[in-house]
């Protein structure tokens, strides 16, 4: 499968950090055996020089007609969420999702998405700071704030800033599969995964000390996915009560504790249908979901697929 051409979108005052994120993550800073870097290019309304919010200028050498030929169109950001997208730009979205090209939306480049009637009667997220403006402006799109990213299949958005790194990981995974966003996540020093339906924001993004005892029993979690637990018991191991636990968790990670266990189970029983030959029972055994009926139920639910098909996809030569 040959790697997906790639459009960006830039507008005058972009900022840099959001533009990049799907170079980041997708293009030529890969080094050679990560994965084939896909191919990318910059677009702007208008080809020509734009003036970022960091005050330096980039070329931009292709206009709105390179859409036409671009697998997957990303609009990284947007300066002005009060302010209608202008036409051009709406209608070249439209017309590219129209076409069957994957269009991706981050931070506030949603708002330009809802522009183009793109989100219309879908789900979506953006920043939580611009909630109430997206939702008055666009009461037809079923926001959720509370999520990193909304995977509706052809479109794609992401919450802001480094939640646009999540929602990229997300589609490298749903494309080359999990092993390369892994390999990919650790090269620009990220999450391997971390689950659309966390929280934008929460308490304590970045892990305490190592004697930390919810990081410990985090950590001890992920080593033993094929036991089954409960919260009473790790709560127990973190020499903590129930209620306490459960809060603590919520405040470090932005999610529950079943949420944050199946995501971990989903990521390993990906891992192990890329990497093994392992039978479906024993990849249900080990990633801890028990039986082959409910690693089926999960990856319908979470990927849309089933661990056979996954295996076809994804898995690596051996």
């Amino acid at each position: 499968m040959s790697a997906p051409r790639v459009a960006v979108l830039a507008f005058e005052g972009i900022s840099p950090f959001h533009l990049a994120v799907p170079s980041l993550v997708w293009g030529p800073e890969t080094p050679a055996g990560d994965m084939e870097p896909w191919p990318l290019t910059v677009v702007a309304t208008e080809p020509g020089r734009l003036t970022t919010s960091a005050g330096y200028t980039i070329d931009v050498s292709a206009g709105l007609d390179a859409l036409a030929d671009a697998d997957i169109v990303v609009v990284p950001w947007w300066s002005a969420p009060e302010t209608a997208t202008p036409a051009p730009v709406s209608a070249a979205l439209r017309a590219a999702h129209e076409r069957g090209a994957l269009v991706v939306g981050l931070c506030l480049g949603v708002f330009a998405l809802a522009d183009a009637g793109i989100l219309d009667g879908r789900a979506a997220t953006t920043h939580w700071k611009w909630i109430e403006t997206f939702q008055r402006r666009f009461p037809s799109v079923e926001l959720r704030p509370e999520e990193l990213y909304v995977d509706e299949g052809d479109v794609v958005t992401g919450a802001g800033a480094t939640a646009g790194i999540d929602t990229c990981l997300h589609l490298l995974a749903r494309t080359e599969g999990q092993v390369v966003a892994n390999r990919v996540a650790r090269r620009i020093v990220a999450a391997p995964h971390r689950p659309g339906g966390q929280a934008q924001f929460i308490e304590l993004p970045v892990p305490a000390a190592d004697e930390d005892p919810l990081a410990e029993v985090m950590g001890w979690a992920r080593a033993h996915l094929g036991t089954q637990h409960s919260i009473d018991g790790l709560a127990a191991r973190a020499h903590m009560s129930r209620s306490t636990f459960t809060r603590s968790f919520r405040a470090r990670t932005g999610t529950t504790v079943h949420n944050w266990l199946v995501a971990q189970r989903l990521a390993r029983a990906r891992h192990l249908l890329e990497t093994t030959s392992l039978g479906v029972d024993a990849v249900a055994a080990q990633s801890g979901f028990g039986t082959p009926a409910r690693l089926r139920e999960h990856f319908a639910t979470a990927l849309g697929t089933t661990p056979t098909r996954y295996r076809v996809e994804f898995s690596a030569p051996r």
